[in-house]
């Protein structure tokens, strides 16, 4: 193994890589590992087999760890090599693949100093920035640090003196049954048995596999075959095919979908329809004979076109292919490039200077999803990837791969296509005719038997917690949504509450009522009766239900104002090891006592310096342990209920790292803040019953000449490229970042792929792929039309958060105004013929500054206001988090005037009317003193209501006589029995619909508190410390025609 500091491969200084990218020296929140250097071409791989057992039993499994010889320190890390890196190579979780025979192009630094954003006059405009503020390779690399751990493990303890004191609870025990109900994934064929592994033949012997990586990847590879990279395709891409018979259930959840549906027709469902057999001739036409709306080739003077924003929600960019192929191609929903046209070579990328990357939305709630059973998964003999819309036959018994190029035999039980019962139809056959598809995974998928659904909810109970009543909440939702939890009947369920001690509840079957056992030892925590704390569901919900009807009061007298929140957590992790499952930790303040105690960092005084403001995590506790936790297939969510600085920077990390999430409440009060506590349980109810997967991986494959080097979401990279995700659900996005290794010119379409491999909540292993195809193009002009500026604020957007970490956050603000100054810089320079005065843009890219200075002025990266740190940090893990569609939303909201809302134009949903009123500008210009005006901004919704508005409005929505009775704190629109009403209710219902965070509802009036909040929003004005939008534009102007 190569040692930091040990020059390899032309004497480059290496820093051993842990996962998930780069880190500051002291670790940091939101990478793992450290910034590699950029001259570096390879590094010694350090392989990490997964710590598994055969298929039978739970035993306690340790955390996988590779040993260093020369240290003796174990490395928390998988295989991992080193490339160069692209030009917009962000800090974020730094991986790399091998040069495959590449000729990577050089990229030269921007010198000399850098285009900073000018101040308004009130500020001091003199900070200190780094050489280079742009995305660049070598800008503001720190030290290299590795993420090496020397510590025990903590398997499972025997402890041979009982430490433990018991005490009953009293409560009445009232039995009542109820029937097991379940929101999760609807029931389907199974081609295995639920409890065990029925072995699958494979050349007469069952085979077993150690770790994910081989199931999911290259433990089958075959002897790569020297193909022709030039995939000409002899067949088409894509037939159709009727509706799917029994086996192939097109299963559709409870819900609709969460957003406004697209107007494009992507299909999300079986798509029939007559495709000649498309050649390589057909797939290049020229970008301007297709799709493109004309005005995609507009060029815009933006200083005298400001208003470009669309009054209905922005769409993505239709990628330039034939007909055929993008009728097949995946939802932009689920997984879209930041470039419709991928560019032949990284130097022609290079001088784009726009950022290429993927954003994906892979387990998202879907209406309707083809899902496959069949004994036979088709995948790629060389490069694993499984068969697609995309791959191209040969004839009957060949199939291209579409990723690698190499030509793979169809089996036998492929040619059979079920759906029209004929023979010898493969390319008929759903797997390719669906971009998104899910397959029943056989047993050859598992590591060990799919592990029952796991729920184990850790309380803080200290006096502060107690104060803000969050447990009457908590409880009342955990008993109305006990038979809705995802599961089936190994369901289990388990509770661990603390303070200054731990306490754990035994809920054997039998026992009259719930008994507590007190642990106070927290050096060195221990498991008291560890068989009857995590307890199967349906067998002990009266002892659960009577647990969660007297925990509320239980603590109600308490004095423990100490929180031992580290002890607490390693007791859960050791309870959860042996199956893994989901923790949903509950906390109100700073962690005091035991192991990953912290102290207050925040200076209230301070808050609204750029400087010193503390992003990176004070202990690497909080790390370490997610890192067991993912090992052990745990993923820890956190609810932070909280109105003091709680140093959600360190622990945000346990959710960061074992793919959880985090929830935040900041000034949580049952009585004081009642709005909150609406907010905590409608976002319980949908944490609660929405879908979940366990024991998940993922991994993202690309063609052959492109590579992914840094991926941004929280999870572990278990090894290069594959990401571990003990828990995966419906609302979490991913992105990564991309370059060009090779040179695309010998093709004409590249894809992408994403595989989720899951354990379902009914016990199913399952594998949901989406494939998407895309163009290559040779001139830059082809690279900007296809620009999707959405997915390219997005990717800026978590990279802009890496940047803050690693290096600061006026650092990252300089990068974000360097890339559109770069990118439009590059356009003006290298794509206009006349060099004309003013802002020239391409159509594409007209919303570019808009979102970006949106961006500035988002709560991750705004200066010189009096944001809480916590609140910085938990809007960091938003943007890290995600699905694009709710981050855009909260960066650049939507406003709507609805003192007016009528029938024209609505959508008709379930028998519903939704109004669809035009989407306005984000300033003050577009409010009327006689109107009313609802803002969209996807965690919260505000209607301000103007001083003069209509009598009509007030009394048949509002329901009140004057304006000035309408309520000051106002949250709930009141049901009248007018149609004005029925509209606006029917429009925010719609809004709010499947989102992860619940929007609460304000109505402002003029002189409200609310009201900053509301004008903080508008982006597109002037603020105390940030731009207005035409002052940036006169800013960028100024830059570009340097």
């Amino acid at each position: 193994m190569s040692q930091p500091g040990i020059p390899i491969s032309g004497g480059a200084p290496a820093g051993l890589q842990a996962q998930n990218g780069a880190a500051s020296a002291s670790g940091s929140l939101y990478t793992n590992g450290p910034v590699q250097n950029t001259l570096m071409s390879s590094q010694v791989s350090v392989s990490q087999g997964y710590n598994s057992q055969l298929p039978g039993s739970y035993p306690h499994l340790i955390p996988a760890k590779t040993l260093n010889p020369v240290s003796g320190q174990s490395n928390y890390g998988g295989s991992q090599t080193v490339s160069p890196l692209s030009n917009y190579q962000g800090p974020g979780q730094t991986l790399y693949r091998p040069l495959v025979a590449s000729n990577p192009v050089t990229t030269s630094l921007h010198g000399g100093s850098v285009p900073r954003m000018p101040l308004p006059t009130s500020q001091n405009a003199a900070a200190t920035s780094m050489p280079s503020g742009s995305f660049l390779p070598g800008a503001s690399v720190q030290p290299p640090s590795n993420w090496q751990y020397n510590y025990p493990s903590t398997g499972s303890q025997t402890d041979h003196c009982p430490r433990a004191s018991s005490q009953s609870l009293s409560g009445n025990t009232n039995l009542t049954t109820h029937q097991y109900v379940s929101s999760g994934d609807p029931s389907l064929q199974n081609s295995f048995i639920k409890s065990g592994i029925t072995p699958n033949t494979n050349n007469g012997s069952m085979v077993v596999h150690n770790s994910y990586d081989e199931i999911e990847g290259g433990g089958f590879s075959a002897t790569p075959q020297h193909t022709n990279k030039n995939p000409t395709m002899n067949r088409s891409v894509g037939y159709s095919y009727p509706s799917l018979p029994p086996g192939y259930q097109n299963t559709a959840p409870p819900s609709t979908t969460a957003m406004p549906p697209s107007s494009l027709n992507y299909p999300s469902g079986p798509q029939g329809f007559n495709q000649t057999p498309l050649g390589a001739n057909h797939l290049t036409t020229s970008m301007s004979g297709l799709s493109l709306h004309p005005e995609g080739l507009r060029v815009i003077n933006l200083l005298q076109e400001r208003n470009m924003l669309p009054s209905t929600p922005l769409q993505p960019p239709v990628p330039n292919l034939h007909e055929d192929i993008q009728k097949l191609n995946c939802n932009p929903e689920l997984f879209r490039c930041t470039l419709t046209s991928i560019p032949q070579t990284q130097a022609l990328l290079n001088k784009a200077k726009l950022p290429l990357g993927l954003l994906l939305h892979p387990f998202k709630d879907l209406v309707q999803l083809p899902v496959v059973t069949s004994s036979t998964i088709v995948r790629c003999r060389s490069c694993r990837t499984y068969i697609n819309p995309f791959v191209s036959f040969l004839d009957q018994r060949r199939w291209k791969c579409n990723l690698c190029y190499r030509v793979n035999d169809v089996p036998e039980e492929f040619m059979y296509n079920p759906l029209t019962r004929v023979y010898g139809e493969p390319h008929r056959r759903p797997e390719v005719q669906n971009a998104t598809i899910e397959f029943m995974a056989p047993s050859e998928y598992m590591l060990r038997p799919p592990q029952p659904p796991v729920y184990l909810f850790v309380f803080d109970v200290s006096h502060n917690a107690v104060e803000t009543g969050y447990l009457n909440t908590v409880c009342q939702s955990l008993l109305d949504n006990l038979d809705l939890l995802p599961g089936n009947t190994r369901t289990k369920i388990g509770f661990i509450t603390f303070d200054s001690t731990i306490h754990f509840y035994s809920l054997q079957e039998g026992l009259s009522q719930p008994q507590m056992l007190i642990v106070s030892d927290i050096e060195d925590v221990f498991i008291p009766m560890p068989e009857n704390l995590l307890v199967n569901l349906n067998e002990s919900k009266e002892l659960v239900q009577d647990l969660l009807k007297t925990l509320p009061q239980m603590f109600t007298k308490t004095l423990e104002t100490q929180s031992a929140l580290g002890p607490a957590l390693q007791a859960a992790f050791k309870l959860m090891s042996p199956t893994g499952g989901r923790m949903s930790v509950f906390q109100t303040q700073l962690p005091t006592l035991g192991v990953g105690a912290l102290r207050p960092r925040e200076e209230p005084n301070q808050r609204s310096s750029a400087k010193e403001i503390h992003l990176t995590p004070s202990t690497d506790f909080y790390k370490k342990l997610a890192l067991d936790c993912s090992g052990q297939q745990v993923a820890v969510d956190l609810f932070l209920l909280s109105g003091q600085y709680s140093d959600l920077a360190s622990l945000g990390c346990i959710s960061r790292y074992s793919a959880g999430s985090v929830y935040y409440y900041p000034s949580y009060h049952h009585q004081q803040n009642p709005v909150q506590v609406q907010k905590l349980q409608k976002e319980l109810q949908r944490y609660l019953t929405r879908k979940i997967g366990f024991e998940a991986v993922m991994r993202i494959r690309c063609t052959k000449g492109l590579s992914i080097h840094t991926f941004h979401g929280n999870f572990f990279v278990r090894s290069t490229d594959l990401l571990s995700l003990p828990n995966v659900n419906p609302d979490a996005g991913y992105a990564v970042q991309m370059s060009v290794e090779e040179s695309l010119t010998d093709t004409q379409l590249v894809s992408f792929q994403s595989a989720l491999l899951y354990t379902s909540s009914k016990g199913e292993r399952r594998i949901r792929v989406h494939t998407l195809c895309l163009p290559v193009v040779s001139t830059l002009n082809e690279v900007f039309l296809g620009a999707d500026v959405q997915a390219i604020a997005g990717l800026l957007a978590n990279m802009a958060v890496d940047r803050s970490v690693t290096a600061s956050l006026s650092d990252a603000r300089d990068a974000l105004v360097n890339a559109v100054i770069d990118s439009l810089s590059a356009y003006r320079s290298s794509v206009l013929s006349n060099q004309q005065p003013g802002l020239m843009v391409p159509f594409s890219l007209r919303l570019f500054p808009l979102f970006v200075l949106a961006l500035l002025k988002q709560k991750s990266f705004q200066t010189g206001t009096n944001a809480r740190l916590d609140e910085r940090i938990f809007a960091m893990c938003q943007v890290k988090n995600q699905p694009l569609v709710y981050l855009m939303l909260t960066t650049h909201p939507s406003l709507y005037r609805v003192d007016n809302l009528s029938d024209e134009g609505a959508l008709n949903i379930n028998d519903r009317t939704i109004p669809q009123p035009s989407i306005l500008q984000l300033s003050v210009e577009k409010l009327s003193r006689d109107g009313a005006f609802l803002m969209d901004a996807g965690s919260v919704l505000m209607l301000w209501v103007g001083k003069n508005c209509g009598q009509n409005f007030l009394s048949r929505v509002l329901g009140v006589q004057n304006y000035a009775l309408i309520p000051q704190t106002m949250t709930d629109l009141p049901e009248l029995d007018t149609p004005e009403s029925a509209r606006i209710i029917a429009f925010i219902s719609w809004l709010r619909e499947q989102r992860p965070l619940f929007p609460i509802l304000y109505v402002i009036r003029d002189e409200s508190p609310m009201k900053a909040n509301f004008l903080q929003n508008m982006v597109e004005d002037r603020t105390e410390s940030a731009l207005s939008y035409y002052e940036f534009l006169l800013h960028i102007q100024q830059q570009v025609n340097k």
